[in-house]
């Protein structure tokens, strides 16, 4: 899809905090979610239950990071006229509201609802702090990746409103048609420098200690390679490792010949920060990104498209999608009026809507998203995360991430003589990290 360069709403850079950037830095619609019976202290009201919440002088308090707080407050209006149940916006630092609401919930102190990323949801479970809701025929009006991302062990704990993933940029004026395979990309992008038209055939970038497995995601995929196995509702199997397969030999392999000992085309010391800057000054045709760059390339007034993601091997390039959503505190006071507003009110048009305008990312609504995507950007984004994954919301991650993201680096700076030992080395690191966390 062409950028129109006029969007419909403002793509600003995520505030999503991906769970592979906190553990490196310090980051389809398919497979229906599940919403199983909920636990009986905790259990979200089914829709019916909620819908006949009194009105009542109660209220309710919301943890909401800067950005969200605006499109929140005509919905949580409108629940006042017609609940009587008023709802507090607290806006919140949007990097510590995880570890604060865990915190905070068990003493009565944290808010009857958050929002949040929905791979926040495993740490959210094992520390018993977000209910169960019961979206009942509604489920079917959100795109099934977004209510399998906000699915724990059988479970649905989330509102999904916004889906994110990455996708590939083209220049348009360096490369005029879409390639689909990384191969075709390549040579693409090395012709343009081969005439003089650009210095990098290729942009994504890289984390100067850990690399970036989230960005990378999808080359991996295509060569058959996955985290972990997944459930038949799309949840993830934290006791079944799948890295260490021939596909994730083939990928190792892969980045070693891309890198600093191949060709170079996966450049270690260009951070993402530098990718972009490289590609804002027309310096390649393409780059591996988010939406969260977007605004930036339409002010620089470069014509480019939003371009499948480019297969590596013989299956799909799947990325990673995060899901943004509404949680319900486990230990609130106020849980029936807590589950009318997040189930009944924030699944609105509305509020879905509201949302889209201050994020711009796809919704999860597909009502909203049918209405969003009469901007080229956010249809093609969308497009692209119907056939990703959910980032893995196990708590499981926090032991994968650091060893994926260094061995990665490492085959990208040619540092392994043997890229699929080096990668099955990783594969058992990792498992007995799993082991010793349990």
């Amino acid at each position: 899809m062409t950028g129109n360069n006029t969007p419909g709403a403002r793509l600003t850079r995520r505030t999503f905090t991906l769970g592979a950037v906190g553990a490196l830095s310090a980051l389809a619609l398919t497979a229906c979610g599940g919403s199983g019976t909920p636990a009986a202290s905790t259990a979200a009201a089914t829709t019916s239950a909620a819908a006949s919440v009194p009105a009542t002088g109660a209220s309710l308090t919301m943890w909401v990071d800067a950005e969200r707080a605006p499109a929140l407050k005509s919905i949580a209006a409108k629940f006042k006229t017609e609940k009587g149940i008023d709802v507090k916006l607290v806006v919140k630092d949007f990097a510590a509201v995880r570890d604060d609401f865990i915190t905070q919930a068990p003493t009565g102190k944290g808010p009857d609802i958050m929002v949040g990323p929905h791979d926040w949801l495993g740490k959210l479970v094992q520390n018993g702090v977000v209910a169960p809701v019961q979206l009942g025929d509604k489920s079917a009006q959100f795109a099934e990746s977004s209510i399998k991302a906000m699915t724990y062990d059988g479970q649905t704990y989330g509102v999904p409103y916004s889906i994110e993933n990455v996708a590939l940029v083209r220049n348009t004026a360096l490369v005029p048609e879409a390639k689909t395979t990384l191969d075709d990309v390549l040579a693409e992008g090395k012709k343009a420098v081969t005439a003089g038209d650009a210095k990098f055939p290729f942009l994504v970038g890289l984390d100067p200690k850990q690399a970036d497995p989230y960005h990378l995601y999808p080359l991996q995929t295509s060569l058959g390679s996955q985290v972990f196995a997944q459930n038949e509702d799309g949840s993830y199997d934290s006791s079944k490792l799948l890295l260490d397969s021939e596909g994730g030999k083939k990928f190792a392999q892969l980045l070693a010949d891309l890198g600093d000992k191949g060709s170079k085309v996966l450049n270690s010391n260009i951070t993402g920060d530098i990718a972009k800057e490289k590609f804002l000054a027309g310096e390649s045709p393409y780059f591996l990104t988010g939406p969260w760059n977007v605004p930036d390339i339409e002010a620089k007034g470069i014509k480019f498209a939003i371009d499948p993601l480019p297969t590596t091997g013989d299956q799909p390039a799947q990325p990673f999608i995060g899901v943004n959503g509404f949680f319900i505190s486990a230990k609130s006071t106020n849980a029936l009026a807590a589950n009318e507003f997040v189930v009944n009110y924030l699944t609105q048009q509305q509020a879905q809507d509201e949302l889209f305008k201050v994020g711009g990312r796809p919704p999860a609504l597909t009502a909203s998203f049918d209405t969003a995507a009469s901007d080229p950007v956010v249809k093609a984004f969308g497009e692209i995360g119907a056939n990703g994954v959910p980032m893995p919301a196990v708590p499981a991650m926090d032991a994968v991430w650091a060893d994926w993201g260094a061995t990665e680096l490492n085959l990208i700076k040619g540092k392994e003589a043997d890229p699929a030992t080096a990668w099955s080395k990783m594969a058992a690191n990792i498992e007995k990290k799993i082991a010793s966390s349990k």
